[in-house]
């Protein structure tokens, strides 16, 4: 049989127990709980190593182990390790552990705040409290010192980004930001006033302190309980969206957070916003329904003012952002809160919708629309800047092929001009001259015919004479021919060329004889040859001897186009028709089409 030690669940003091087949089987306790040894001998613990609350046997006494770090439990220390304390309620006497957070009554069920009960016990057995500072954890807006006697003369200790305010019968009286006071009647105005406090530094006055924490709180989420109907107007289809994500939060106003929110509860944390708590001390979520309100309400607004394509809201979730926390920041001033950020980190839509999917479906096609829109009126500019270049590119190439052509006619008359100069004689000169060739070359033949003649052409024989420096000689033919050379030059000029008949009758401008009636022979017809001489009358070239060639045979067609050379109409594109098979007849007849003999009646082949 061993001893141990087992704690009373129902006031937590420690009583000595048993093990064996005739040890007791329970005890009773000096609060007057009966323990039932072998039920209760399991029991939960904070184990004073790892600060996990584990479940162990305390019958195993010293050899009890925490399951987790292996270190023993019930150690001389753990159990010298524990506090006595009141119940604020029921005022009865309670054990627990010294670095327990909570512990129920087990007589009337309340929660308490083991280390706020911890400290007032100390209080009362050290004295009044000398040092009044914030003992809350950074997630905390609002915290109350759980002290709330003080005398003249203790240490308020305000740490930066804090403010501190006494409360006396609900009422706020003094603020003081951060730093170290000594609470003296100089340093409370508002209290002295209320309290008439003496100047003895022993003098009792009963207060509240509130801690307020003036830091940025960020990280805090939050996210819409419910879907947020939208109406697509473009496309006049219904879809429901979600959002959420998180925003930072701040006291802008102490004093108006603590009267309007705070009033007389303990503290306000981060889980008093939006969350609840309902671990411990139950709370409610004090800005839940305002936020959520706000954001459906404001959501959908600010997605229709701007504008905001439902299927690229990601890229607009800044601007969503913005106009939401200026609406709610709104609402928090009149609380003594600011919200510095809010974001919008997710925009939930229903992929699995059908009108949802209806909408990509119509976005797509209009975007489709619109790029296909684009891309013609891309391709027409870019043909018409086409057309505009090209034809800009001709004109400058006309004028640079003008420029061109100028200056080799500049530079062609350049040295003509020097050419002449070299020769001796001008410009006018040689005109005259080429003239007067010109004339000469052109008045062929023989026969009569008087100077004057030649003159009527408003050419002088003596102009030509001083031009070409011809002799006496080289003018008496032309002298002989003047008569000739005229009228030729003088049908050439009226628009008719003579011609001389074979009765003997000469210089005919007309169609027919004058003297025997008969009729202007036609021109001959001339031809080029493939070696390049060219205007031949002949039948073979005189220059290399090649035969005329066949003239090509011409054919109509039966839209009406006529002397067709080509296999094919260039009118209507018929085909030229092959040619008809024709056949000789005995009796003489050649060139037949037809199955009889037009001359004697005999059939084709007999």
């Amino acid at each position: 049989m061993s001893k141990f030690v087992i704690e009373c669940p129902s006031c937590g003091r420690y009583a000595q127990a048993s093990t064996g087949f005739f040890a007791r089987k329970k005890i009773d306790c000096l609060c007057g709980h009966v323990i039932n040894v072998r039920t209760e001998k399991m029991t939960s613990k904070v184990c004073p190593h790892c600060r996990n609350n584990v479940i162990f046997d305390q019958s195993e006494g010293e050899n009890a182990l925490c399951p987790v770090c292996k270190e023993k439990l019930l150690t001389t220390d753990s159990i010298s390790n524990t506090a006595e304390f009141s119940c604020p309620s029921c005022f009865c006497r309670l054990t627990a552990d010294k670095s327990a957070d909570r512990y129920t009554c087990p007589v009337c069920d309340t929660v308490i705040d083991v280390q706020a009960q911890i400290a007032k016990e100390e209080i009362k057995n050290q004295g009044l409290a000398s040092v009044i500072k914030y003992e809350g954890d950074n997630r905390t807006f609002v915290w109350k010192h759980p002290i709330e006697d003080f005398n003249l003369g203790s240490q308020l200790i305000v740490h930066e980004s804090q403010e501190a305010l006494f409360f006396r019968d609900g009422q706020a009286l003094d603020l003081f930001p951060a730093g170290r006071y000594t609470l003296a009647t100089q340093n409370l105005p508002a209290l002295e006033e209320l309290y008439r406090l003496p100047t003895n530094a022993d003098t009792v006055f009963h207060s509240e302190v509130y801690f307020i924490n003036k830091t940025v709180q960020m990280g805090i989420k939050w996210g819409t309980d419910s879907k947020v109907r939208l109406f697509d107007p473009a496309t006049g289809i219904y879809v429901e969206i979600g959002a959420c994500g998180q925003f930072s939060l701040k006291v802008s106003d102490s004093r108006k957070l603590v009267i309007k929110l705070v009033g007389t509860t303990g503290i306000f944390s981060q889980a008093d916003v939006i969350d609840g708590n309902y671990e411990v001390t139950p709370t409610i979520a004090k800005f839940k329904a305002m936020i959520m309100t706000k954001v459906k309400s404001d959501l959908a607004r600010i997605i229709k003012e701007n504008h905001i394509n439902i299927l690229e809201v990601d890229e607009n979730l800044d601007v969503i952002s913005k106009g939401l926390r200026t609406g709610i920041n709104e609402m928090l001033e009149e609380y003594g809160l600011e919200m510095p950020e809010f974001f919008v980190t997710t925009i939930m839509t229903p992929d699995d919708d059908p009108n949802f999917r209806r909408l990509k479906q119509q976005h797509s096609d209009a975007y489709l629309k619109v790029r296909q829109e684009e891309i013609l009126k891309a391709e027409a500019e870019a043909a018409a800047q086409r057309k505009e270049v090209e034809a800009a590119t001709a004109a400058r190439m006309r004028i640079i092929g003008a420029q061109g052509e100028a200056e080799a006619y500049k530079l062609r008359a350049a040295a003509e001009a020097e050419e002449m100069r070299m020769k001796g004689y001008t410009y006018q000169q040689e005109t005259a001259r080429q003239v007067g060739l010109g004339a000469v070359q052109n008045m062929g033949g023989t026969g009569g015919g008087g100077l004057g003649d030649l003159a009527g052409l408003g050419v002088s024989l003596g102009a030509i004479g001083g031009v070409i420096n011809m002799t006496r000689e080289a003018i008496s033919p032309i002298t002989n021919n003047a008569a000739a050379i005229g009228g030729n030059i003088s049908g050439v000029i009226n628009g008719t060329e003579a011609w001389d008949c074979s009765c003997g009758n000469k210089n005919i401008t007309g169609n027919f004889c004058n003297n025997c009636g008969a009729k202007k022979p036609a021109p001959a017809e001339t031809w080029d040859c493939s070696c390049g001489n060219k205007n031949i009358t002949g039948n073979f070239c005189n220059n290399c001897g090649a035969r005329k060639p066949a003239p090509a045979e011409a054919w109509d067609c039966s839209c009406g186009n006529k002397n067709i050379t080509g296999n094919f109409c260039n009118n209507c594109g018929a085909r030229k028709p092959a040619p008809a098979e024709t056949w000789d007849c005995s009796c003489g007849n050649k060139g037949i089409t037809g199955n009889f003999c037009n001359n004697c009646g005999k059939r084709k082949g007999e």
